[in-house]
């Protein structure tokens, strides 16, 4: 009984943080890291949790988690992202925000900034900063995705491409460590590539969990974009590539 409780503290602490580690829980639950290394171990083989090095993090295959719960995935760290993001955008700009969690965060920080013209296809954005009587808020429209409030397919690609946007800020679902960035539903691939071609400066926010994790369908690289802002540093080799590909990476952790 008391396994089973501790194992669904470890899950509850992986849904919250996108990933545990064996040292980290065996500090915060006072027991041994053989015992954590067996209770991970048989999460993994019931496919509640996937083991990587250190440590486990939430399985994902090729399809991907629920809303809610990415709402809740390393909370802490997408709001520091997102507060850091946002300070690097002026007043008076126009920006395109995307689907996804992180660019929600984005869009929270943005609530004091004045004169903004923000476009997005993401119905929460739109919610979010409607709070923001400085800022105008047009929704690119198309298909509704209901388990996230997005809107995707070809008519929202066709008006995003009658602006030219200061500034897009775009989320992804998984980085692959040679850097590309990648998603799992082509429909909104489409419409993430379709808004780094029409912005001036393009900002992925995306936490370092997304490189423990797997999408088929790739968007772009780590080289179209003009900044990456993350919670950790990045593998050195990654690190190399994008000096050389002259994207910035900051770095809140």
């Amino acid at each position: 009984m008391a396994e089973n409780f501790r194992q669904n503290d470890i899950l509850a602490l992986a849904q919250q943080q996108g990933r545990v580690s064996v040292d980290d829980l065996s500090a915060r639950l006072g027991i041994s890291v053989q015992t954590i290394r067996k209770d991970l171990a048989q999460l993994a083989e019931s496919g509640r949790l996937k083991r990587v090095h250190g440590g486990a993090i939430l399985p994902s295959g090729v399809t991907n988690i629920g809303y809610t719960e990415r709402q809740e995935l390393n909370r802490a760290a997408k709001a520091a992202i997102a507060k850091r993001c946002a300070a690097d955008i002026p007043d008076n700009a126009s920006i395109f925000l995307n689907i996804g969690t992180s660019t929600e965060a984005v869009a929270r920080e943005l609530l004091g900034h004045r004169n903004l013209m923000v476009v997005t296809n993401n119905l929460n954005i739109a919610q979010i900063l409607g709070a923001n009587g400085d800022c105008e808020v047009i929704l690119a429209g198309g298909k509704l995705r209901r388990s996230d409030g997005g809107l995707t397919g070809p008519f929202t690609e066709q008006m995003i491409r009658a602006f030219r946007f200061d500034y897009a800020v775009i989320g992804c679902s998984a980085l692959d460590p040679s850097g590309d960035i990648l998603d799992y539903d082509m429909a909104e691939v489409g419409v993430s590539q379709a808004i780094i071609s029409r912005s001036r400066e393009q900002f992925l926010v995306a936490d370092t969990t997304k490189f423990d994790r797997s999408a088929p369908v790739r968007i772009a690289s780590l080289q179209d974009v003009s900044c990456f802002y993350t919670d950790a540093p990045l593998p050195t080799e990654l690190s190399q590539r994008c000096a050389e590909w002259q994207t910035d990476v900051v770095t809140t952790g």
